[in-house]
């Protein structure tokens, strides 16, 4: 089919009617096909241009082109997996470069006109019209302009990178008094298209402006917010009320407390906003998602007041309180009409209330002698009625829960409120009211706790266990001035005299927990949480071992934490998951009062050694009880991995290794062999294995005369290969069951390998010299098990793709012999995978990318610089091979070359002395290709910055030799740094200075 652009409207039409609106299959792809080769068609938007000129007397025509220029847009902007993402990300900037700024500027001029009259919203063409231009100038808006795939979730840390080019559309407040205009006279059912467009316009990036332009700009902003506020009839729209709490966080996470005070309005806008936002956690339940952008821009604005440097009063200490204590009464009013109603709790999803409780702990630390005195009040008002309610015989349960529910809100905000003390420098007056706050939280507990034989409230102990973690973040620890006033108030009203003693509550209320609440996972875990967070800390764990509820903890760990945790017969296995930080806990309790102490750690692991020997005793029969046998092994490893985790001194951990090795080490294999295909029994088993050999604190270190270390990895080749073969005959996997059946598992296996063979302590020469097989076995089912695994899973799990290219980065680094010697098609797919990587968001992955480029890369120089010299000694065999296939491929290592290039010129580099390290490599191995590449960058330069940009190439290479040893890799990377400063000016508008003041305020 010819390029339908030159059809007539009607046919475009028709085409466009088929794609949207047929159900016939064949015909929609026709029409598909056809659209695609138009918008594909060098003029396309010229006669898109054309098509709308056309069509203001013919609105029809007008929706067809503004709908097709917006998915055009929308299409371009979303990466897919058909493309990969380097030759995506080129033609989004292409087209970014080339028409995005056009479409923007048309898209704005047809709403002009449109609000320029009298639209009539009533003709449903005009209607639509109206709808997809605002829908293609949010797309335009939202463009990712600079290559980071922006993820949703970090929405209040977006900053728009608009392009330079695009300054004199912003500079024109034309365009931002447009949007407001638009606001104000639309139906609210548009409202909140225009606001995104707002909140996208109000993130444009600060380097965009100079200062005095950046003010200009800002009070515009302002004044329009101003109007809103004073016009609040369509915020009643639950999406208008969203989007503008969206564009109101904006105001503070692009701008700095100093700079809006500085705006002529201020102190009537920030009274206006107090006054919306009161109103708004008043009415908890409108909206409840937008309260979190309402509560950010009051936590950056508290947060920004100890560093606010202008003269012009911010205000926030008259307003601040009034937000706070709008939050804490709107919380305690809606528990009597959640439970009076029946309405969907808010303290079931304690994510959001403790995202929500982090906003307010800054909040609430500001004017914090009015957040304590409210909490004082309300607290006692809380405690006395509830007190009073329990003694009474009359009291309705719903008065009780009433109180409860009350009671529970309040402890979460006082240990929210404590565990903000970091944002400010306290003072001894503070630290006196958390005091009195902590007394009152602790008296609590006393009561509650007393009850617990006959009643206890879920909501509420999860409440005491997140109030009880931010009061050991704050006050318990090395770093905490035990003086604090916090302890003096301890002393006069509870008796708890020092942290000692502090510390017993914290166990005791442990045991408790554990003791009651053993079937409830959630208490359960937290709990345990608190434990093993206490046993970090040295002062603190010092103290702790010489508590005697520790000490009973120790001595009767396996017989009592089977009841603590009520585990039994009956229970799941995903119930033992908390053994492994039990276990942790009381591994790192044990370390410090155990020493060198043998008989104390063999008397700790007796009843270890007891079930081992039953698991053993089991698999030693024909026949016996499976899930039994499950049940058993399972938690006992996750026991051993927590005590594994724990032991980072040698002596302690080689008293464990010798204890498992060799006794224990075929009941492990054991299990893996019969139940591979089992992830509740192998993922336990791997893990604990990738714990055994990860040389963590330089650990696991064997005399000289000891072979332990290869019997060690022996072992570790055993598993691998046994899980690797077995999990590789599962054959065909549902894409939704994939991780859990087999990647998972395959993930634990490349982090194994990657602790053995980067822990320091074997010589994998040995296993070749004395032609033993176990180094061979593992790499060849690495490759096995990699090959099994399409490209696109790599990058899509994170953990996979973390233990994979932590793995990949040893093996090039001290196994690249192996990796020569591979059959092409598997080096090709490693390359492939390193070629992918190099653009990952996630940091780590492209950081170990380069890494393994920059080991391949100096791999392969080395055996070029050797086979062109005369030698005695000819290249092995694995070497030549190599170099055979790389020569006869040269368009991959060439193609990364581009990447690493384009990623330091035109992307916003994350790592890039990291990036330098490969480059240096890349360009002696190509240098013809960076020639060209170098070319063909500069020519693509206006005119008037082609020698400047050459300049810059220039200057890249200077003083460059053609080697790669370290000083002038070193020279290299201090080039390419200036490199990218000098590009970044060149590639910028030079007519406006560049300001980047810090964001601190």
């Amino acid at each position: 089919m010819r390029d339908p652009g030159r059809k007539s409207l009607a046919q475009l039409e028709n085409l466009c009617k088929q794609l949207y609106e047929t159900t016939d299959t064949t015909t929609r792809l026709q029409a598909e096909k056809a659209l695609v080769e138009f918008t594909n068609s060098p003029d396309c938007l010229s006669k898109c241009q054309l098509l709308l000129e056309r069509g203001s007397d013919s609105v029809e025509y007008c929706i067809i082109g503004v709908t097709i220029l917006s998915q055009l847009t929308n299409e371009i902007n979303q990466a897919d997996t058909t493309h990969p993402l380097t030759k995506h990300r080129k033609i989004a900037s292409s087209f970014r470069d080339s028409s995005l700024f056009d479409i923007f500027t048309l898209s704005c001029n047809l709403l002009k006109q449109a609000s320029g009259k009298n639209l009539n919203l009533n003709d449903e063409s005009q209607h639509g019209l109206l709808m997809q231009l605002l829908k293609l100038t949010h797309n335009c808006l939202n463009f990712d302009f600079i290559g980071t795939s922006t993820d949703e979730s970090s929405d209040d840390l977006c900053t728009v990178q608009i392009p330079t080019s695009w300054r004199s559309a912003f500079l024109d407040s034309s365009t931002l008094q447009l949007f407001f205009d638009l606001y104000h006279s639309i139906p609210p059912s548009f409202s909140p298209l225009v606001l995104s467009c707002l909140v996208q316009i109000a993130s444009v990036r600060r380097s965009l402006f100079n200062n005095a332009e950046r003010a200009k700009f800002l009070s515009h902003l302002v004044d329009g917010v101003k109007r809103i506020l004073e016009n609040p009839q369509s915020l009643s729209d639950p999406n208008n009320y969203h989007e503008f709490c969206r564009l109101l966080a904006r105001l503070k996470s692009n701008y700095q407390l100093g700079e809006l005070v500085k705006v002529e309005n201020y102190p009537e806008v920030i009274r206006l906003i107090a006054n919306f936002t009161v109103t708004s956690l008043q009415h908890w339940e409108f909206a409840p998602n937008s309260v979190h952008y309402l509560l950010s821009l009051w936590q950056r604005l508290a947060a920004s007041v100890p560093y606010v440097k202008a003269t012009e009063p911010h205000m926030l200490e008259t307003y601040t309180p009034e937000v706070t204590k709008a939050y804490i009464t709107s919380r305690l009013e809606s528990v009597h009409i959640i439970l009076r109603d029946g309405l969907e709790d808010p303290l079931e999803d304690t994510g959001l209330v403790q995202q929500q409780l982090d906003q307010l702990s800054t909040i609430g630390r500001c004017e914090y002698e009015k957040t304590c005195a409210l909490l004082v009040q309300l607290f006692d008002q809380s405690a006395q009625s509830y007190q009073e309610l329990l003694q009474s015989a009359s009291a309705s349960p719903m008065d009780i829960a009433v109180q409860e529910g009350r009671l529970t809100w309040l402890v979460y905000i006082i240990g929210a409120v404590i565990g903000g003390r970091v944002s400010f420098a306290s003072t001894d007056e503070q630290d006196a009211m958390d005091g009195e706050l902590v007394c009152r939280v602790l008296q609590l507990m006393n009561l509650t706790d007393s009850r617990l034989a006959q009643a206890g409230n879920e909501k509420l102990e999860l409440a005491m266990l997140s109030f009880f973690e931010q009061f050991r973040k704050i006050y318990i620890g090395d770093q905490v001035q035990k003086s604090s006033k916090l302890y003096r108030r301890l002393s006069e009203v509870l008796g708890l005299n020092d942290e000692t003693m502090v510390l017993s509550v914290f166990i005791g209320k442990i045991i408790t927990n554990l003791k009651y609440w053993g079937r409830c996972e959630p208490i359960t875990s937290k709990t345990l949480q608190l434990l093993n967070d206490l046993s970090i800390g040295y002062s603190s764990v010092r103290k702790l071992v010489k508590l005697s509820a520790v000490q009973f903890m120790l001595n009767n760990h396996t017989s009592e934490h089977f009841s603590f945790l009520g585990i039994n017969n009956q229970s799941n296995l995903t119930d033992m998951r908390c053994r492994t930080t039990f276990y942790t806990a009381l591994g790192r309790l044990l370390m410090v009062d155990l020493g060198e102490d043998e008989d104390q750690y063999e008397q700790f692991m007796l009843p270890l050694t007891a079930a081992f020997e039953a698991v053993a005793q089991m698999f030693s029969t024909n026949s016996f009880n499976e899930q039994e046998a499950k049940r058993t092994l399972v938690g006992l490893v996750r026991d051993l991995r927590g005590i594994a985790f724990a032991f980072n001194a040698k002596t302690s951990f080689m008293m464990l290794f010798e204890w498992i090795y060799p006794s224990y080490m075929p009941i492990l294999q054991r299990a893996i062999e019969l139940w591979y295909h089992d992830p509740a029994c192998t993922t336990p088993v791997l893990k604990l294995m990738a714990e055994l050999v990860h040389n963590r604190s330089q650990r696991l270190q064997f005399d000289v005369s000891s072979p332990n270390g290869i019997l060690l990895f022996r072992e570790t080749s055993k598993m691998i290969t046994m899980y690797g073969n077995r999990i590789l005959t599962l054959g065909e996997v549902p894409k939704d069951q994939v991780y859990a059946l087999k990647l998972k598992g395959i993930s634990i296996c490349f982090s194994m390998l990657k602790a053995a063979l980067s822990g320091s302590y074997v010589n994998f020469g040995v296993f070749r010299l004395y032609g033993d097989d176990a180094l061979d076995n593992a790499l060849q089912t690495f490759i096995k098990l990699l090959l099994s695994i399409p490209h696109s899973d790599l990058l899509d799990y994170p953990k996979l793709s973390q233990s994979y290219y932590s793995l990949l980065e040893v093996l090039t680094q001290d196994h690249m012999n192996f990796i020569a010697s591979l059959e092409p098609r598997v080096i090709m797919y490693i390359l492939s995978s390193i070629s992918e990587g190099l653009t990952a968001l996630d940091t780590m992955v492209c950081t170990g990318c380069c890494s393994c480029l920059d080991h391949i890369v100096t791999y392969l120089f080395k055996q070029l610089s050797r086979s062109t010299k005369k030698r005695t000694t000819p290249l092995n065999q694995e070497s030549d091979r190599f170099l055979h296939i790389m020569q006869q491929h040269p368009e991959m290592i060439q193609q990364m070359l581009s990447t690493v290039l384009n990623i330091i010129i035109f992307e916003d580099c994350r790592n890039q002395w990291s990036m330098s390290r490969p480059l240096l490599g890349l360009i002696l191995l190509n240098e013809k290709y960076f020639s060209d590449l170098r070319n063909s960058i500069v020519n693509s330069q206006p005119p008037e910055k082609q020698q400047a940009m050459h300049l810059c190439f220039e200057n890249l290479m200077e003083g460059i030799e053609r080697n790669l040893l370290t000083k002038n890799r070193d020279r290299f990377t201090q080039n390419l740094s200036a490199f990218r400063r000098e590009v970044n000016d060149s590639m910028k508008n030079s007519t406006y200075g560049v300001n980047s003041n810090d964001m601190m305020s």
